[in-house]
């Protein structure tokens, strides 16, 4: 299944967050903060939102950090993604 967004949404996809911690402590499902870097899977077009032209900074594949809660969490065949606003990404990693 294909995902396309919509506006100003961006589907990013999360990074596989750590297992153990600095110290070698192997850390449960529970344990373990929910990543802040994703990787852009798909871009909305951008467009006129709110009165406002908005044109979208970044493109699929990038790696962008994001806002602790933000977005919509979805799982599409089997694969979990997020969709969020392209304003509730704080920074592209490069």
């Amino acid at each position: 299944m294909n995902i396309k967004p919509l506006f100003d949404k961006v589907v990013v996809e999360p990074v596989k967050a750590e297992e153990k911690s600095k110290g070698g402590i192997i850390l449960t499902a529970a344990a373990q903060e929910k990543p802040a870097t994703c990787v852009v899977i798909a871009v909305g077009p951008g467009g006129v939102i709110d009165g406002k032209e908005v044109k979208m900074q970044v493109k699929p594949g990038d790696k962008v950090l994001l806002s602790k809660y933000s977005g919509t969490e979805v799982k599409i065949d089997g694969k979990e993604y997020t969709i969020i606003r392209q304003n509730d990404i704080l920074a592209i990693v490069e």
